[in-house]
């Protein structure tokens, strides 16, 4: 499982707080605590007016590398943020995100085709988030169009089938483990991403949901997520589920991530 690691997010209270205050220590406690929990990339979303979104993005992404080598997921839902967020990073990291919506996908593609940096791709368009699964595959069958028009592999695609809330879904997740099977058989290298929290918005005790979820989705497919790094409860179901799988062999992978504190009892 690739894990993005989800707390430098100008939408989480307390980290908007800081970011307000200029509180540049809480946000690099953030990012260490985040590097501690081995997460593959450090997201950074401002959240904040667009007129100074782009140098909040510096002074975070500035933070960050501070304390961390780990790569950064630039993240905002302006597509030129996020080109130009990509300047200040140090190394390739992830570009999150594009879709079919205007010109996204052709500015973003342009900026990362001839790099290493990969890509987060949400299927909507123009026509807004798709309520079918077939329709969610055509606007896929779309997107990988433009993926290989750029000359991109796929293997640097992460796709976002779009996790809604559950609480207002009428056959629970079901059409996403359609969409993310149905993505999984068609390009087998291409990884299959989402925000976990997304599932629970708007219900009690949000963690169990979001770790039944990451089961189900990981069981179809989803091999990639933004989420807390530092919930070892999720961590260790993944870690668990990934051994279930017969992803890990001889549970090696389990074994090391609890010595390492990642869940479990902390020592």
């Amino acid at each position: 499982m690739i894990i993005i690691g989800e707390k430098i997010n100008g939408a989480i209270p307390s980290t908007a707080k800081a970011i307000a205050a200029k509180d540049g220590e809480f946000i690099k406690n953030l990012a260490k605590i985040q590097t501690e929990a081995g997460v593959d990339y450090i997201d950074v979303c401002a959240s904040v007016d667009d007129d100074i979104e782009l140098e909040t993005m510096k002074w975070l992404i500035d933070l960050v590398q501070e304390v961390t080598d780990t790569p950064i997921a630039v993240d905002s839902p302006n597509v030129y943020t996020c080109i130009e967020s990509m300047k200040y990073c140090n190394k390739p990291g992830l570009f999150n995100s594009v879709s079919l919506e205007g010109d996204k996908i052709d500015a973003a593609f342009k900026a990362i085709a001839d790099t290493k940096w990969e890509c987060v791709a949400l299927l909507n368009s123009d026509k807004g988030i798709p309520k079918t699964a077939k329709d969610r595959l055509d606007v896929f069958a779309d997107l990988m169009a433009k993926v290989k028009e750029y000359g991109i592999d796929p293997s640097r695609m992460h796709i976002d089938p779009l996790v809604e809330m559950l609480c207002t879904s009428e056959d629970g997740i079901a059409m996403v483990v359609e969409v993310i099977r149905s993505i999984k058989e068609q390009y087998p290298s291409i990884h299959v991403t989402g925000a976990v929290s997304n599932i629970s918005f708007n219900l009690p005790a949000r963690k169990m949901v979001n770790m039944g979820f990451t089961v189900l989705a990981m069981n179809a497919g989803l091999d990639s997520a933004i989420l807390d790094p530092t919930n070892g409860d999720l961590m260790g179901i993944i870690f668990a589920t990934e051994a279930l799988l017969g992803e890990d062999d001889y549970c090696m992978e389990y074994i090391g991530a609890y010595r390492e504190g990642i869940f479990g009892q902390k020592k």
